[in-house]
């Protein structure tokens, strides 16, 4: 696999630490105010990880932009970096197809029209499209011998 020039992940493993985190102050709250219990905010912890971890993962899985030497993925979905004609001044027309499936961006993701060698037009998403737009302009553009 080619080393990333631009990652965006869907989400951070940090979130597996939220519901520990709030079953911690639960059991600090009880502490102060008479007998914890302990044994369930332990539990709580722990359902509270178990639950999360499939979200992130799934998250991560399907909501990760990437764009490496030779491709953008938008998910699953791989993209070509050969077959991306235009990047800056594309309209969208009605109906794009958008990258990595559904009707439109996920989300909390803005919206980045691509044309295709081919002539037509997808949606690709992220989170900083001005970022991704210019890791794409830069994958596209000739390297050159640096002196």
């Amino acid at each position: 696999m080619s080393e990333a020039r631009y990652l965006e992940y869907g989400a951070k493993w940090r979130a597996l630490s939220y519901g520990p985190l709030f079953a911690l102050a639960g059991l600090l709250v009880e502490l102060a105010t008479g007998r914890p219990h302990t044994v369930a905010w332990v539990l709580v912890a722990l359902g509270l990880a178990v639950i999360t971890a499939p979200w992130v993962q799934a998250r991560r899985r399907f909501l990760t932009v990437r764009v490496t030497g030779t491709d953008l993925w938008q998910g699953r979905e791989q993209v070509p970096l050969g077959q991306i004609a235009e990047v800056t001044d594309v309209g969208a027309p009605a109906g794009a197809r958008v990258l990595g499936g559904g009707w439109s961006a996920p989300r909390q993701y803005d919206e980045l029209p691509l044309r295709l060698t081919d002539g037509t037009v997808v949606i690709a998403w992220a989170k900083d499209v001005p970022a991704l737009r210019a890791a794409l302009t830069a994958a596209q553009a000739p390297d050159t011998p640096r002196p």
